[in-house]
């Protein structure tokens, strides 16, 4: 079965199709990211069959998955792409661009600001970081250019 084609499976047939929301969020594209990918095709003797609820391919989230990332904006071989992937947590920025994230437009009015037109100086030996206003930068103790050390985590230890 095709993904546009009608299901023949009686749960489809009573239940329908889920519906594809409106106004997509980013949560409904992570959603879809996720759906299509679990839920993706496995081969069986009898036919393609649905990886994780063995119903007939493609299973009703499975489509809505797919119709959802066609919402929006990505082409068929995107969305077959994301599913031979196989990574269900994968990025989808959004909103979604042919060229990639959209990104702020800035005007020659408004450059965007390094930290030392802050008068924020740069600790020695690192590089300069973006600090808001009104807040002072912390230097690490530990040394130039190396993490601060984490408290370790207090787990029961095994013995």
């Amino acid at each position: 079965m095709r993904v546009g084609e009608q299901s023949t499976d009686p749960i489809d047939q009573v239940l329908g199709e889920v519906p594809v929301p409106a106004p997509l969020t980013p949560e409904d594209v992570r959603l879809a990211v996720r759906a299509v990918v679990v839920h993706a095709a496995e081969e069986w003797p009898a036919g393609p069959k649905c990886r994780n609820d063995g119903a007939t391919y493609p299973c009703r989230l499975h489509r809505w998955g797919r119709r959802v990332l066609l919402a929006h904006g990505l082409n068929d071989r995107q969305v077959d792409a994301l599913i031979r992937h196989g990574n269900p947590f994968v990025h989808v920025p959004f909103p979604f661009t042919a060229t990639g994230p959209a990104q702020p437009a800035r005007s020659a009015a408004f450059p965007p600001q390094r930290p030392a037109d802050r008068g924020v100086p740069p600790v020695r030996g690192q590089a300069a970081r973006a600090v808001p206003p009104g807040v002072r930068p912390v230097v690490n103790a530990a040394g130039a250019g190396r993490p601060a050390p984490a408290a370790a985590p207090r787990w029961p230890r095994a013995s």
